[in-house]
């Protein structure tokens, strides 16, 4: 009597295409939201990173101000008497971004909503420094508040319909730690 079964090699074959079917379709059936928002999370820190050092390097005062509507921030220049002074995007000295080239002179703003990576991304409940909407970086990479005192740090959530994080900022440092929130409702 003759069996007929699979060769150790057609179950590898068959196992391996399942792997890679599984690999390449699993991102594609969830939500891209999450990329998305951890994503605009990796921009946040590097862009607070940024401003941070670029107010070290040009001895000045810098800002990263989130915007009212949750769509974004921008970086701006600020001097010791403008640190009480409310953003007004007429006014406002933006740092230039050095990713846009010499030919740009466009300031260092960050809009999710001219951008489609980050079109489903909002930012919810800032509050730095008692109920502020930016962080401010004085020429020794340090923290300050609107008075000009060390600033005493703070919190804002990033969320998409998928996903949300809360950016936690420490004070005097501006160290930033991320944590993943469990519940995104």
């Amino acid at each position: 009597m003759m069996r007929r079964a699979y060769t150790l090699i057609e179950l590898i074959m068959v196992v391996t295409l399942l792997g890679l079917s599984a690999a390449l379709l699993i991102p594609y059936l969830s939500g891209r939201g999450d990329f998305d928002t951890q994503a605009a999370v990796r921009a946040l820190i590097s862009d607070v990173s940024f401003a941070q050092s670029d107010a070290l390097a040009n001895q000045g005062f810098r800002r990263v101000h989130f915007f009212e509507d949750g769509k974004g921030w921008c970086l701006l220049k600020l001097d010791e008497t403008q640190l009480n002074d409310p953003y007004d995007a007429a006014t406002a000295q933006y740092v230039r971004d050095p990713l846009q080239g010499a030919q740009f002179s466009s300031g260092y703003i960050v809009d999710f909503t001219k951008q489609d990576r980050y079109k489903t991304v909002t930012i919810e409940s800032v509050d730095i420094d008692s109920g502020g909407r930016s962080i401010t970086f004085d020429e020794l990479g340090g923290t300050v508040g609107s008075n000009g005192l060390p600033g005493t740090g703070g919190s804002l959530v990033l969320r998409s319909p998928d996903e949300a994080y809360r950016l936690d900022f420490a004070a005097l440092t501006g160290k930033i730690r991320v944590t993943r929130l469990a519940d995104n409702g």
